[in-house]
């Protein structure tokens, strides 16, 4: 492996000490409107002596919101006498797509979630996912990566963890789901793995779980309090932070195959025929896409490939060939 430059990024807290410290990690971008300028990246680590450290994220893409809510405010709060080990928060990952409320960063239309394990001296999104590669994910024992679906796709709320050659570390990643107890919990597929973060961290050993809560590009008031209690019973399911999980009914859901998804092949106005959480048949017509260039053209017809329940949707009113329009995942009784 060629030797690697040190990261451009340099935090202004110490991980090695003990208390509350609020700082950032700054990352060097030179532009028009501040020749010396940097990105500051929020950063908050507590930390009370040895035992494990968790690295909890938002931010991932900038137009999810449940995460940076509940973790903002985890920040703020924590008591460190309730911590035994560390808490490193970073609640907006992608902090320029965050400010900008893109899922992309607006400097150089980076995908954080596509884009591991980095760069040192690449773009500042791939300068920003090899600092976590090589400095954060190296001091974590379980790591807590908040999604929802943004501005395009809408979920039901669940907490997830991936199918994973290493079966001990799997049953612990779905014992860590169950502890978050979102109403639902998913053994998730991705579509494309590769460059993401949850596969940075799997491959180097480490305990991952995510999320989808919700969607649209904004927040509920349920899907906020799913957060905020599902990331401090994470902490307390792993011994850093001190009281009882509070375990909520949760229902399985399992992503066994691409069957799953559904894509729009036309351009159109999409109707959905299910809402979120209902039950789908194989064949079921889940959306139709209508052409909006004329009148009296039939809609296209999105047909579920698999039963199960329709778990997530397309979003804006508007689809383009190639957008996932529906997922169907299977209840696992």
């Amino acid at each position: 492996m060629p030797h690697l430059r040190p990261s451009p990024i340099t935090p202004t807290v110490d991980f090695e000490r003990d208390g509350v410290q609020h700082g950032f990690l700054r990352l060097p971008y030179s532009r028009d409107d501040s020749a010396w300028g940097s990105v500051m990246i929020p950063i908050c680590v507590i930390r009370n002596g040895s035992g494990p450290s968790a690295l909890l994220t938002g931010g991932n893409h900038g137009d999810e919101y449940e995460g940076p809510l509940a973790l903002y405010d985890l920040a703020r709060t924590l008591d460190p006498k309730q911590v035994s080990g560390t808490v490193i928060i970073v609640p907006a990952m992608n902090y320029p797509a965050f400010r900008a409320g893109t899922r992309t960063s607006p400097i150089d239309k980076g995908n954080l979630n596509r884009s591991f394990p980095g760069r040192p001296d690449g773009t500042v999104t791939e300068k920003i996912a090899d600092y976590f590669q090589r400095e954060l994910l190296p001091r974590t024992d379980i790591a807590l990566d908040f999604h929802s679906g943004g501005k395009t796709l809408d979920f039901v709320p669940f907490c997830a963890a991936h199918i994973r050659p290493d079966k001990v570390l799997e049953a612990k990643g779905f014992a860590a789901v169950e502890a978050f107890s979102a109403p639902w919990s998913m053994k998730m597929l991705e579509i494309d793995a590769v460059g993401m973060f949850d596969t940075a961290a799997e491959e180097m050993g480490k305990l991952f779980i995510t999320t989808e809560l919700g969607g649209g590009g904004t927040s509920r008031a349920e899907t906020v309090r799913i957060a905020r209690r599902g990331v401090l019973n994470v902490l307390r399911h792993a011994g850093i932070v001190a009281g009882a999980v509070e375990m909520q009914p949760t229902r399985w859901l399992d992503m066994p195959s691409g069957d799953c998804f559904s894509f729009a092949e036309d351009d159109g106005m999409i109707e959905t025929m299910i809402d979120l959480g209902e039950p789908v048949e194989e064949g079921q017509v889940l959306a139709r896409i209508h052409s909006i260039g004329r009148t009296g053209a039939a809609p296209q017809e999105i047909r579920a490939t698999m039963s199960g329940l329709l778990a997530a949707r397309h979003f804006p009113g508007l689809v383009k060939a190639g957008d996932c329009t529906a997922v169907v995942a299977v209840l696992v009784d």
